[in-house]
């Protein structure tokens, strides 16, 4: 599959943005899809995770603010972000697994190596 993500920007904080992933193909059976941010120098942190059943999951540091969700019939996976902070500020990549032979849950946990699919990235920036 090919992934693009789009809707990245500059906001002020508080402000919200909405991240789209455009997939080649229908995502509805996917084992496991995640938004994941990394911040130059750093390591790839997930973001917020989506099951096969639905069933999301996201990271601490964005609950209550980020909610992944998908438009399977136009193979889109969404991550709207609100109450941005300026510590949000990273590049976006969205990830599938599609099979989940490589085993494990479909969680916050799950390692980025088990993902094999990438896009290219949509920066966001939160200005204070």
């Amino acid at each position: 599959v090919q992934l693009a993500e789009s809707g990245g920007g500059s906001v002020q904080a508080g402000g919200s943005l909405r991240l789209s992933c455009a997939a080649s193909r229908y995502i509805g059976t996917s084992y496991c899809m995640a938004w994941f941010r990394q911040v130059t120098g750093k390591e790839r942190e997930a973001v917020a995770t989506i099951g096969r059943d639905d069933r999301t999951t996201s990271a601490y540091s964005v609950k209550g603010r980020f909610t992944i969700y998908r438009d399977s019939p136009k193979n889109i996976l969404y991550l709207q972000m609100n109450s941005l902070k300026p510590e949000d500020t990273a590049m976006y990549f969205c990830a599938e697994d599609f099979s989940g032979d490589s085993g494990g849950l479909c969680s916050i946990l799950r390692p980025a190596g088990q993902y094999y699919s990438w896009g290219q990235g949509t920066q966001v920036t939160v200005s204070s």
